[in-house]
């Protein structure tokens, strides 16, 4: 199995943030393989964070091969600043679901496995099958359509209602298959989107986001390096737009829209477009296809809050996150 846990982009995120050296945090740990890949490139240490709980029981057969050089933290990177406890020379983030995490039938995060309808990323709160079992129809619709860019959400909405009370991810994924054309050839799983939109909603994905993207301004030091590899467009919108937003490059204004006083620039962006696979990687590595890095480099500028809507952070107009 360890062929599928391969961190995507990793050898590009490395050139990108080359020299690497002194403390890194790794705010979405997983399986490590970003944080085994820092302290190969010459991190001095990193501080490796996660929010699932098991993957520190998978990583006691290697992490201590590292001694003090790696330090393992269970928290969410939106806390990252305080995790870390000290100024940081490099933060990684790697969005949404580990392939370690879909491998897991048990965890629910997956239409490929029958398994309970979980998909909680701590282990804790709600589970997916308490939200869908519990929510009203319109705001199932609104986590579909918000969170999934799904179009058919009012007609899934209404068969997971109908379907209720739903226990497993097979019962799940059937209900909106059964509310989709049948995929042609080459084409993703139908319930591909709505699985995103629930999961997302579930561990309040975006809002995570938001507040990582800050924490990490906050944490990291002048000439520190933010890197964030994402799967989806609505993720890479919000990185995209932080980093323009904190770097001062997001544009002029107009007659409808004026220039604002811009605070001094939090980052620079030293590259002009994000960063995607190889055909390398895409051919070795499926899950590689639609990832996007982003880079920022910190200034000595003070850290400044951020207006989420002004990231375009996908809401849901009732109840929900």
């Amino acid at each position: 199995m360890a062929e599928s846990h391969v961190p995507v982009l990793l050898a590009p995120l490395l050139r990108a943030v080359a020299p690497v050296s002194g403390v890194w945090l790794d705010g979405t740990f997983g399986a490590g393989g970003y944080s085994r890949g820092l302290l190969a490139a010459g991190a001095d240490r990193v501080i490796g964070v996660d929010r699932d709980p098991l993957v520190f029981d998978m990583a006691m057969p290697w992490a201590g091969e590292y001694g003090d050089r790696l330090r393992l933290v269970e928290g969410t990177f939106s806390d990252l600043d305080q995790l870390a406890g000290e100024s940081l020379d490099g933060v990684v983030l790697d969005l949404g679901v580990s392939s370690m995490q879909l491998d897991l039938a048990e965890r629910g995060f997956s239409f490929l496995r029958d398994g309970p309808l979980d998909m909680r990323m701590e282990q804790a709160g709600p589970s997916a099958a308490d939200l869908l079992n519990t929510a009203e129809e319109a705001v199932i619709a609104d986590v579909l359509y918000h969170y999934g860019e799904e179009r058919a959400a009012r007609r899934i909405a209404r068969a997971i209602v109908a379907a209720r009370p739903l226990t497993r991810t097979a019962q799940l994924a059937e209900v909106v298959a059964g509310c989709l054309p049948r995929p042609k050839p080459g084409q993703s799983h139908p319930a591909t989107r709505s699985f995103q939109a629930v999961r997302i909603w579930v561990n309040d994905e975006f809002r995570q986001l938001v507040d990582g993207l800050s924490a990490a301004e906050r944490a990291l030091k002048p000439g520190g390096k933010l890197a964030v590899v994402s799967f989806h467009s609505l993720e890479d919108r919000i990185v995209k737009r932080f980093m323009q937003a904190r770097s001062n490059s997001a544009g002029g204004g107009s007659r409808y829209a004026p220039v604002q006083d811009m605070a001094p620039a939090a980052f620079t962006m030293p590259f002009r477009r994000a960063i995607g696979p190889d055909p390398e990687e895409e051919s070795a590595n499926p899950r590689a296809r639609s990832a996007l890095l982003r880079v920022a480099i910190r200034t000595d500028a003070p850290a400044a809050a951020v207006d989420a809507d002004a990231l375009a952070m996908p809401r849901l107009p009732k109840g929900g996150h």
